[in-house]
């Protein structure tokens, strides 16, 4: 895609139409700016005023807090007084909720988490409590919020003092506000309507909403944002959709200085920004318009005379490019003088290239050809001494001398395999090597037989595509080694017959590991060989630049081998053609 987008951005027609937006661009840019400015100074206005109206909804509740927060503190005092005589303590607490209309708890708790002086008729133990536990890790001014308070038992807004003697940190001394009075506090109005209240913590714990008591108010929340997340937004307004799936307009303020904070969630439409976009567009539509227009006739006008002559030569060169060599393409004669130019110089270039390519393909078809033969021939001639020598062993009666002539005769059959593979190949300066090895295991595997006993042969072949170098020594040296697998397979116990496994792959190196293993019947060390096969095993590794690894475990014998490919050549596969496949490169198609 990014590399389609550079491409358009070099043709006629798009820098056509950058000098007509440069010539409009004065007019438009001016138009833009004094419509965006005025919408941006409207919009920035309406913001301050949604914070207005969040922080003034919220007023009455920030009141309540910060007379909560000095109430907490002076009762701090009388505590300080009264803490030896706790019925005393506790009588003034009681008075003191009974004369108030505001709180309905007053206490204080010690460092052990027991409210030792409380408005309440009993002592209770809070150190479970979520406030005690949150005021103990970071000992200070705290407000949270309760469903149920421990002493009132009714849904609360608790806020709490530290209480400290000298440097000595006592407990705290905390006070609690109905949630039904903090939020008949939300102040309404007009522009109320609509609007979503809600206060939380600096812990991101809900406080007061118009959620409902106890309720969670994730549904008024941006999709995504938690109420610890909008701390970081105080004093700002955004648009966000909501988890229920409203577009709203959110603002945060702080109520009580990192303490307390208040969101307000507000209808776009009420708050009058959604208006805001009419304008944008209204300011963007005529220069724009203007820009069409200007565009649409000049391109009219410069269609005729440029755009579809180059089009027309671009497609033919992309035809060209993609193979179509029948015949030259043809000279535009309609087309500016400029451009016929161009177009009667690729139709010279074109008719030589077609020339000159059909000789270079004539050329390396003869070649081709002829060492297709050469391997055809030295197959041939393989495949010939491996028929004299199986007519030799016909007439020899010693079974030694046989079995060396059929060891050297599997070896030239090999060899012509590979001769086979090779004239047979589409591309001569690479072979499969794992079909040229599958061609020779199976070439083997049918003309063998161990001990009169049917051997089960696995194979597990991947891709690999090698020079002839390399592809030559490793076949042979897997003829060699299947040959002694095959020689030395034995039916281990608890096994229905003797097996041999071949396998072949690429590790995580790139390197390429074969591997060859035969079940053993009885010790190794009990089985007689002449050891030819082995020379030769190491002979052939040699050539691949690198070592065999033999080992032996149980009733298996294994020969692995790893090396690397040759990567002096290319021998991957020829890459396509990078031509871009537009209607340009369609037959017959005009631009």
């Amino acid at each position: 895609m990014l590399g389609t987008g550079a491409s358009f951005t070099r043709t006629l027609g798009f820098r056509l139409g950058m000098l007509l937006s440069i010539a409009i661009l004065p007019i438009g840019m001016i138009s833009i700016l004094q419509t965006m400015h005025l919408s941006r100074e409207a919009e920035r206005s309406s913001e301050i005023a949604i914070q207005g109206r969040t922080a003034a909804a919220a007023a009455g509740e920030r009141a309540l807090l910060q007379g909560a927060i000095g109430t907490a503190d002076a009762l701090g005092s009388s505590v300080l007084a009264l803490l030896g005589d706790q019925a005393a303590c506790s009588e003034m607490m009681r008075d003191f909720v009974q004369r108030s209309a505001t709180f309905v708890y007053a206490g204080f708790t010690n460092i052990a988490g027991r409210n030792i002086c409380s408005s309440g008729d009993r002592v209770v133990d809070l150190s479970a409590s979520p406030h005690y536990q949150a005021f103990m890790q970071n000992p200070g001014t705290l407000i949270t919020a309760s469903l149920s308070g421990a002493v009132s038992q009714q849904s609360v807004v608790i806020v709490s003092q530290p209480l400290y003697r000298d440097q000595e940190l006592l407990g705290y001394v905390a006070v609690s506000l109905s949630h039904d009075l903090l939020l008949s506090t939300h102040a309404t109005a007009y522009w109320t309507d609509g609007a979503r209240i809600v206060t939380f913590n600096s812990a991101g714990q809900a406080l007061v909403g118009d959620f409902g008591n106890g309720s969670d108010p994730a549904s008024i929340l941006p999709q995504g944002v938690t109420l610890d997340a909008l701390i970081p937004l105080t004093d700002t307004t955004f648009r966000a959709t909501s988890n229920s799936g409203e577009q709203r307009v959110f603002s945060v303020v702080a109520v009580v200085p990192d303490l307390v904070y208040a969101m307000g969630s507000w209808s776009p439409q009420l708050t009058g920004i959604a208006g805001l976009n009419v304008s944008r567009y209204a300011a963007v539509l005529f220069p724009v318009a203007l820009w069409i227009v200007s565009l649409a006739v000049a391109y009219f006008a410069v269609y005729r005379l440029v755009l579809r002559h180059v089009r027309e030569l671009r497609g033919q060169m992309r035809r060209f490019a993609l193979g179509n060599r029948d015949a030259p393409p043809p000279i535009l004669e309609s087309a500016p003088g400029e451009i016929r130019d161009v177009s009667e110089t690729f139709h010279n270039m074109a008719r030589i290239v077609i020339r000159d390519e059909a000789a270079l393909e004539e050329a390396v078809a003869e070649k081709t050809v002829l060492l297709k033969e050469v391997h055809h021939r030295v197959k041939n001639n393989l495949q010939l001494i491996a028929s004299i020598i199986n007519m030799q062993s016909r007439v020899i009666d010693d079974t030694d001398a046989k079995r060396v002539l059929r060891s050297v005769q599997d070896r030239v059959a090999s060899l012509a395999t590979i001769y086979k593979n090779l004239y047979q190949a589409e591309h001569l300066e690479s072979v499969e090597a794992d079909r040229l090895i599958r061609d020779i295991i199976g070439q083997m595997s049918t003309a063998s037989v161990v001990n009169d006993q049917s051997i089960q042969i696995d194979t597990q072949l991947e891709p690999l595509v090698l020079l002839p170098d390399q592809a030559v020594p490793l076949t042979l040296l897997t003829t060699e080694a299947f040959t002694n697998a095959l020689k030395y397979a034995g039916k281990p116990p608890g096994a229905e017959r003797a097996w041999v496994r071949v396998q072949l792959h690429r590790d995580e190196d790139g390197c390429a590991v074969m591997t060859i293993e035969n079940s053993l019947g009885r010790p190794l060390n009990e089985l007689e060989g002449t050891g030819l096969g082995s020379q030769l095993i190491e002979a052939f590794a040699m050539q691949l630049d690198t070592d065999t690894e033999v080992t032996t475990e149980g009733n298996i014998f294994r020969l692995h081998l790893r090396f690397r490919p040759d990567t002096r050549h290319n021998l991957r596969e020829p890459e396509p053609r990078r031509v871009v496949l537009t209607s340009a490169a369609r037959e017959g198609s005009r631009h």
